[in-house]
Order: structure tokens, then sequence, then C-alpha cells
């Protein structure tokens, strides 16, 4: 009979794992198979099962076997060296517990990623006196939804629970965890200010982050709505997104949640990496990685900043009031509706200034369960392609678009592209002191590695029919078949006004083109005035 399936943190299956179920009175050994499946005929009843494979973290669970049973999914972690804050984010004070799976003994620093990456603190090295008693559990099932809950099974002493306190300084924070083999990981904690220091808050993109996280076997883009009934074997031969050309990723009303609890090895950045070498890899270029180039460039220039996670903007704990400008930047695709009636308030009733220097931003609603899952709302956007559809994005199919805040929308002809921009008010402001004129390029160089080509890439905005009136454009991108970013600006009768630069790689570019910085740092010197 079949009686679940062994997979890993990505729901691959783990073949050849031994398995020993044993009750009061008998026992039976298995292997799980090749699929992951494992088949053995056991009577009804309590089973306690002992899970095993090399590389992989031993476990004991007990399950209840029945005629009518669901197959057990079965979960193992296996031999790396992985962490996480939790919470992720805390206000300057305020502590947050470190939880670390590693098969040996490990070295933990905090460091303060900026312009330099500054070494905080060495907060020790964790070892335990029992064998592999820093190897964590996850729980069987898809703790994607619920979280991996690190740190609670077999941590019943309060002595066994690490904390440690925000720093004063506000700012990106990554953990360096680090194996006496050699081993390297590090994870990002975001500290806000435990009151307003500087006249610009700058976002951390922690909704996004999540939405991309595949820890579990499931993000936003890889099954979406939810877990498949058997784990993966192959994804190219499985999985819709490769075997279907018609396949569409968000075809249905009903999303199972996302856990933020989880760790997210898509941010982690490599210990030698520095704030002005090139981004790396397929997921640093967007996430908290060239989120960092942006904070290095603003410490850079003698921009002060706060540092907040956009999930602390949706439960109150970033008062827009304090702030002159808000900055968010690279690709914050995913706020909730809250988030936005509070910024689009501000920048169009208070006077507040914003600045997004991203692509794809604010595209779709998110719904929040609690402060640790939320539910990417991505509705059936099939109707986005639907000839003369007025919807411009999967946040207008549940509100409005975010053109009417951000002054631009996604246009998916930009996507996978990257090239120049092309000035087409030189008049303007934001071009002072660039000797730029109508028809020059700028934003040719770029530390984005997957889609290098220049500033305007990767995913890109445009102007639409829901741009807020007297949106200007300022500059577009070169990107093939119209494809290009709109570089904008408008202002509101309140005095507040939105920059939108409409490109992922913006803040790739910060660093190392100088008109892009040029143009950013005239942005922000005028929203101070």
């Amino acid at each position: 009979m079949l009686i679940g399936f062994v997979s890993d943190d990505r729901y691959v299956a783990i073949p050849e794992v031994s398995l020993l179920f044993e009750n009061s009175r008998t026992y039976h050994a298995a292997r799980s198979l090749a699929d992951g499946s494992v088949r053995v005929d056991l009577e009804q009843g309590t089973w306690k099962v002992t899970l095993n494979r090399p590389g992989y973290g031993a476990r004991v669970v007990d399950v209840e076997i029945r005629d009518d049973h669901e197959p057990v999914h079965f979960r193992l972690l296996d031999d790396c060296l992985l962490g996480y804050a939790w919470p992720k984010y805390a206000k300057s004070g305020e502590r947050s517990e470190f939880r670390v799976h590693s098969p040996e003994q490990y070295h933990l620093s905090l460091w303060r990623y900026g312009w330099e990456k500054e070494l905080v603190r060495s907060i020790g090295w964790f070892d335990e006196h029992g064998p592999r008693a820093t190897v964590q559990i996850t729980p069987d099932g898809d703790y994607s939804q619920t979280g991996v809950e690190w740190n609670k099974f077999g941590y019943t002493s309060p002595h066994h629970k690490q904390y440690q306190t925000a720093p004063e300084k506000s700012g990106l924070y990554f953990f360096h965890a680090k194996g006496e083999s050699g081993a390297f990981f590090s994870f990002p904690w975001v500290v806000a200010p435990a009151e307003p220091t500087e006249p610009i808050a700058v976002l951390a993109s922690d909704i996004t982050w999540n939405a991309y996280n595949s820890f579990g076997g499931r993000s936003n883009y890889i099954h979406p709505d939810k877990l498949p009934p058997t784990p993966t074997v192959n994804s190219r031969l499985e999985l819709k997104r490769y075997t279907d050309p018609d396949h569409h990723n968000y075809d249905t009303q009903d999303y199972a949640p996302l856990s933020f609890d989880r760790p997210e090895p898509i941010n982690s950045i490599p210990e030698v990496t520095r704030v002005n070498d090139p981004i790396v890899g397929r997921t640093g270029c967007h996430l908290a990685a060239a989120e960092w180039r942006l904070l290095g460039w603003m410490e850079r220039e003698g921009f002060g900043y706060d540092y907040y996670a956009e999930s602390q903007l949706h439960f109150g704990g970033l008062d827009l009031s304090r702030y002159k400008v808000l900055v968010i930047s690279t690709h914050p695709e995913y706020w909730s509706q809250q988030m936005y009636e509070t910024v689009k308030n501000w920048v169009h009733n208070q006077g507040g200034r914003l600045v997004y220097l991203g692509g794809n931003g604010l595209n779709c609603d998110v719904e929040f369960l609690d402060e640790k899952t939320c539910i990417y709302r991505n509705e059936d956007d099939s109707v986005l392609s639907e000839p003369g559809t007025k919807f411009e994005s999967r946040f207008h199919l549940r509100h409005e678009s975010e053109s009417n805040l951000l002054g631009v929308v996604y246009d998916p002809r930009g996507i996978m592209t990257a090239a120049p921009y092309e000035v087409r008010d030189d008049s303007h402001w934001v071009f002072e002191g660039t000797n730029l004129q109508n028809g020059d390029q700028f934003g040719h160089e770029s530390l984005h590695e997957r889609i290098p080509g220049g500033a305007s890439g990767h995913e890109t905005d445009k102007i639409s029919a829901s741009s807020p009136p007297g949106t200007k454009l300022l500059a577009q991108g070169l990107n093939a078949d119209g494809g290009g970013a709109d570089m904008s600006i408008y202002e509101t009768a309140s005095g507040g006004a939105t920059f939108a630069a409409g490109s992922i790689t913006w803040p790739s570019s910060i660093l190392v083109d100088d008109a892009v910085s040029k143009i950013t740092s005239n942005v922000l010197r005028r929203f101070l005035k």
C-alpha cells in the first residue's frame, strides 16, 4: 500500500531513504522508491516512523494509518548551512532570534551592508554536546504555508534559543554563518529606527523576497496555488511550466498562503562580494543583493536614510508623516491595498514625495493573514491579455492600476531585455549637470550580470491611461520591440510628487553609470527641499 512520499526542501523526490515503521507489536522496514514513494503493507493504527539517509537529517515521527488515509509527505533537510532571523525585521533595540541549520559547528557574526560591509559584532561559535544537535527539522507536508518553525522542536530549554538585539543604526544587516569546513551562508535582517532619524525612508522589498522564495517547494512562481500530490522527479519533464506551451501561471482564484517563516537562499550574498562588484546569479539581481547597491550608493553620495521592511508599512510600523521622501527600489512587485492607499494618500493629499527606482512594482495585491503569512492574490490574470481589456495589472483586477500612484505600470514587452535610455525632455531639472540633450543616451553601464545591457531592463514599466494628469515622459529605454522603460515624473496639488525610473536594472547601474547616479541625486535633492 502507498504510505506516502519522501522529498527535500524543494519538494524533489528522495529515493533510497531507509524507513522503519514500529508499533507495540511489530516492525516493518522499507525504502523510498525512485519517485520518492514509500510502499509497505501496514495494519491500521499509529506507527512510529524513523527516516534516515546519509546526507540528510534523520527524523522520527508518528503517523496514523487508516484505510482512507491521505499519503504522508515526509520531508527531509539535507546537510547544508542555512539560516534566517525571526522576525526578519526589527526596530533598533528590539530582538530577533537567529535560526541556523548546520551539520557542523559554525561561527556567526553580524554585519551592516552599506557602502562598506561593516562588522558589527562577532556573535560566537555554536555547537552542541549532542551529536548533530545543530541540525534543524522541517515539518512534514506543505510547510511553505505554515513555516519551518526552526528552534521549536528540541529547543525546550530557553537557554538554547539565541537572540540578537537590533543595533542603534538603521540599515540592511546580514548574519554571516560560516562552518568549520568553510561552508558559508548569509541572511538578511532589516533594522528600522526606534524613532525617525532621517528625512528619507527606504523600503526593503521583503514581500517580493517571500514571493520568490521556493524553500519548501512552493513560491509564487512554482506551484503558486498549491503543491501537487507527488514530489518532482524531473522538472523539465513534469512541470507544466516546461511541458505545456500554453501554460498560464496564474489561472485560478484560489491560492494557498506562503509563509515568511522560511530561510531565503535566494538572498544569500557571497562572503567576498563588495558593493560595486557585479551581481552574480539569477535572483540577486532583483532582490536583496541589488537593493544593497542602492543603499551603498546613497551612503557614497551622502544621503542619510531610515530603512524599513515593506511589512512594517503594512502593519503600521512606518509613520510616513515624519518623512519627506519614500524610496522603493528594484522589484517591489507585491503590496497590500492598505499599503497602496496609505502611500497614495501621502503623495496625493499630504505632499509626500515618492521615488520609485524599480520595475514591475505594486503589480499584485497581497492579503496578510497574520504577521508571518500572506496570500498573493494573483487572480486569473489571463484577462490581462484579452484584446481591449481595461485592466492593466493583477493589482488592477482587485483594486485600481498602480499607475495612479507610480505614474507607470508594468509592460511585458521589456521582459528579459536591457538597454540604455534616450533623453526625451532635456529641459527638465532631473537632467541638470548631466550635459545630456534630447536624443542622447545614458545608462549603458550596469552590474546586472543576468541581463546585461543597460539601466532600462529585466522588467520595465510604461505610462498608461491610468497615469495621473500631467505625467511627464523624461526618457525612454531603447529596448527592442518598444519594451523600453518610461522614466517619468508627476506632481500633485498638495506639493507631492512621484519620480519613476520604471526599470528593475536601474539600481544595478546607479554605482557605475554617472548619468544614472546624477539623475537620482537630482531627484532626491529636489524632493528633500
